[in-house]
């Protein structure tokens, strides 16, 4: 199925000049004889590590120190046998080099095409099939800017259906929920040094209006809280992260060590597309949802039950009793 032709509504002017260039990738790195930062765009196909030390000579905007394995490294307290570019050593020097720079899409910098900044890859946020690195045009700076603009211009329907998946999810996983007590609370704080993982911020406990729990696979995707699915994050770090899939959040890095920490399955929090959870009692979410106050819409009601689990592809794991009463059979 081809991708549904995007419109820009996110209430930031897009930055003139940028245009079809904004998915470029981007080669970043510091002068090893001024240490200064280097940028340049290389277009819409990511360096081959192998390809970079073979042919690359960089040249530093600075001080013109040409970064190239026939360069003599600038390193005057080395010994002359790690410097001169003949040697076995200084042939790894700038392997390594080279490696380090273009190994995988963490590795590059993006321009965002708000405001203009080229920033490291993981400033952006996960976008599968746009560009090399796949990540989104705005940083997560601007991404930030932009959903508080966009947030409130939501339709109806788009607030209705978050709703329901949420409502119907919190129900599947009513018993399932680990209880947020103070030993779950100091168990949290502990595991993640009283720091927001996503931005390594210090956090006090007893200000619990600076921080949240992020519920790291989605309850939306039918995922329980418990200690393997919680990480400590601020309250802003929380608002930005919001019902996305691991993958489209966290950076690589990141992923593995939040598997590290909370003992959570690295292959799930990696996965590209999220993953319903199908290890859930779907009969007692029937119950649950149909425990309805006299006046409430039934008809309505049943409606929304049934189009979450067929959406999710529940059907199977209905009792034939629930499939006769919501008229599968």
């Amino acid at each position: 199925m081809s991708r549904r032709k995007t419109k820009h509504r996110t209430g930031l002017p897009r930055i003139k000049g940028i245009g079809k260039k904004v998915h470029n990738a981007w080669v970043g790195y510091i002068c090893i004889c001024c240490d200064a930062l280097n940028l340049f765009s290389i277009g819409d196909t990511l360096l081959n590590p192998n390809d970079a030390y073979s042919t690359a000579a960089w040249k530093c905007k600075e001080c013109n120190y040409l970064h190239s394995k026939d360069s003599p490294l600038p390193f005057s307290e080395w010994p002359s046998e790690f410097t001169d570019p003949t040697s076995i050593k200084c042939r790894r020097f700038w392997q390594a080099f080279f490696r380090i720079i273009t190994e995988n899409k963490e590795s590059y910098w993006k321009q965002c095409n708000a405001c203009g900044r080229i920033l490291p890859s993981n400033a952006f946020d996960r976008h599968t099939g746009w560009g090399p690195l796949e990540k989104q045009m705005e940083c997560r700076s601007c991404k930030g800017a932009i959903n508080a603009y966009l947030n409130p211009k939501r339709t109806k329907q788009q607030l209705y259906e978050s709703n329901i998946k949420r409502r119907v999810g919190d129900l599947l996983l009513e018993s399932e929920n680990q209880a947020v007590d103070k030993n779950f609370i100091d168990d949290l704080f502990r595991r993640f040094n009283s720091t927001c993982f996503k931005t390594a911020k210090k956090l006090n406990k007893n200000d619990r209006d600076s921080w949240e729990i992020d519920h790291i696979l989605p309850s939306s995707w039918l995922y329980p809280l418990s200690k393997e699915n919680a990480a400590l994050l601020s309250k802003k770090a929380n608002n930005n992260k919001r019902n996305k899939w691991p993958s489209h959040f966290y950076t690589n890095n990141e992923l593995i060590r939040l598997a590290r920490i909370t003992g959570a399955d690295l292959a799930l929090l990696s996965r590209k597309d999220p993953t319903v959870n199908s290890n859930v009692n779907v009969d007692r979410c029937v119950t649950r949802y149909l425990q309805v106050r006299e006046r409430s819409n039934l008809n309505k009601r049943i409606k929304e039950l049934k189009k979450l689990i067929k959406d999710y592809a529940l059907i199977d794991k209905l009792s034939l009793k629930n499939k006769k009463l919501l008229g599968y059979v």
